[in-house]
């Protein structure tokens, strides 16, 4: 067996097997090892949560990895994210305030089978040459300058390798995270229980409410990520290939007891106190239960991501946040092509100093910048109204600023970040500072939405911003006009902020519909006043937040 590699990858599961294809396409004639601990192919519905894509990463597999028609074949499509809230209503579900869309979404995104989804990507790595090396187990990686010595036990055999790369897949529980101690600490804690079902689920079928059952086109409902929503938990329901069904808890503990939910029959009796409707539709079903998992303290964090040295993380070996927006193939997606232009550029005599500096910077900004999206906002998750809103502005700042990077390649362009976010006055920076200001906001006003509502849906593409962020990820700029589009987005997102704030300011302090709002300087904790730097409405703006705004 070879002995010298370019790239060794710990772990071959979708983290590390589509880094290997990335590196593979780039560089066709890289050589590539992947070490991972299973002993053949994973099972079909392969216990693993990151089911559930969204449109950065699912551009990075159709696109980027070239899977496009395979994930058309083999994979279902995903009719985006559908909320059930209004928690007053849990045991009629045509009477939850219903958030999601009612005609097929206009960009693509899939359900994940992950069994079948890797042993496809380990299909294609073989094909294109890449040694895919099942049931060994790494047992150390020194590190050095030059080339790293990789030891690993196969068949009670100690083996060893050298690779000029070595790059961390392998999860979680990251094997050079531990040996070199970068793990660090988020203060974001929150638990998972999950299982799989055999079978479909609709629920679509829980109501015999035939104008609810049919303000919908046929079949979105069970196709879409169905996210059951009270304070400090949301319950997911993700249908798979297969035929079967992914059902999951999470829940911030300062709410909800991990011990609450930690074994099956426990979770049930959880479900039957909190989400009685899915403990109906799930109690005549324990015989077909598959498996049962729990994940503890699932947000996680570090202080390293990549190294002047060669060596990296990816997936859950590096960062993770929360999965309610199912980010986690995003990640990947982001780390992945960070990870291939550094090999790339290295394999090519480039001096990566700079740009692997960069690149770390960048990943962590934009950690940064998703983290108030998620930290202490599970006690929101009860409230309609800011729900409703925050789940608006959340998928805003999703597709005007890091999904259009990534699919016009502004990540690993050095000039378009310089240019956005290299000063706090740069755009980048105050986009950052913007959904930071609005996140604050909903906490602010989380205590004055008070009100109870019933047989109200929302269809976010109804709105016209929803539409034009959502469809231009799919445009292609220049990375002068990507900048210019930035700008524009971000602008956009600063007259959005003035609306909501406006209406939420005329609600709680009877201010005029027109106050002149600055979004950096908001407040609801005390009557706002025209603010001399402040914009005016914007009648499309307008529009659009009225679509959302639950009292009228």
């Amino acid at each position: 067996m070879k002995t010298n590699y370019d790239a060794c990858i710990l772990g071959g599961g979708l983290a590390g097997l589509t880094l290997s294809l990335q590196l593979k396409q780039a560089n066709p004639k890289i050589s590539i090892l992947v070490i991972e601990r299973r002993k053949g192919e994973a099972p079909d519905s392969a216990h693993k949560v990151g089911e559930s894509t969204v449109e950065l990463g699912t551009y990075y597999m159709r696109e980027v990895l070239n899977l496009k028609d395979y994930l058309d074949e083999h994979q279902l499509p995903k009719e985006g994210l559908r909320f059930f809230l209004t928690p007053q209503h849990k045991d009629d579900i045509s009477k939850r305030v219903e958030l999601g869309p009612k005609a097929t979404v206009p960009v693509p995104s899939h359900q994940l089978d992950r069994g079948t989804l890797e042993n496809e990507l380990v299909k294609r790595a073989k094909k294109l040459g890449i040694k895919v090396l099942f049931n060994a187990k790494v047992s150390n990686i020194d590190i050095n300058k030059e080339r790293h010595t990789v030891t690993y036990v196969t068949s009670g055999i100690e083996k060893i390798i050298n690779s000029r790369w070595a790059v961390d897949a392998s999860g979680r529980s990251s094997f050079l995270k531990r040996k070199l101690g970068f793990k660090k600490d988020l203060n974001h804690d929150i638990n998972t229980a999950w299982f799989r079902v055999k079978g479909k689920i609709d629920v679509a079928d829980w109501s015999e409410d035939k104008e609810w059952v049919e303000s919908v086109k046929p079949g979105l409902r069970r196709l879409g990520t169905v996210h059951f929503m009270d304070k400090g938990y949301w319950v997911w329901f993700i249908p798979l290939i297969t035929g079967n069904t992914s059902i999951g808890i999470v829940a911030d503990p300062r709410y909800h007891a991990f011990e609450e939910f930690n074994k099956f029959e426990k979770a049930m009796d959880w479900l039957k106190i909190n989400e009685p409707l899915c403990f109906k539709h799930l109690d005549n079903k324990r015989d077909d239960v598959l498996d049962f998992r729990v994940l503890k303290h699932y947000s996680h964090h570090s202080k390293k991501l990549y190294s002047t040295e060669r060596w990296a993380v990816t997936g859950d070996s590096g960062v993770f946040l929360d999965p309610f927006y199912s980010p986690g193939t995003d990640f990947i997606a982001i780390s992945n092509t960070f990870i291939t232009d550094l090999i790339t550029r290295d394999k090519n005599k480039e001096d990566i100093f700079l740009r692997t500096n960069v690149f770390e910077q960048a990943h962590f900004s934009l950690f940064n910048n998703w983290f108030p999206i998620y930290k202490d906002k599970y006690q929101l998750w009860g409230l309609t109204q800011t729900m409703v809103l925050k789940i608006y502005w959340d998928w805003l700042v999703y597709w005007a600023v890091p999904t259009l990077l990534f699919t016009n390649n502004g990540f690993t362009n050095i000039s378009v970040l310089k240019e956005l976010f290299s000063s706090e006055k740069k755009i980048g920076q105050k986009f950052g500072q913007l959904n930071l200001k609005m996140q604050q906001i909903f906490i602010e006003w989380s205590d004055h939405d008070t009100a109870t509502f019933s047989n109200k849906y929302i269809d976010l593409f109804d709105s016209t911003n929803i539409v034009a962020f959502h469809k231009g990820i799919e445009e292609r700029y220049t990375a002068e006009v990507l900048i210019e589009k930035i700008h524009s987005n971000v602008g956009l997102l600063e007259n959005i902020a003035s609306e909501i704030f406006r209406l939420m300011s005329t609600k709680i302090y009877n201010t005029s519909s027109n106050l002149k709002v600055n979004p950096y300087h908001m407040s609801l904790l005390e009557k706002p006043t025209d603010d001399i730097d402040g914009n005016i409405s914007d009648s499309i703006i307008k529009e659009d937040v009225k679509i959302m705004w639950l009292y009228k």
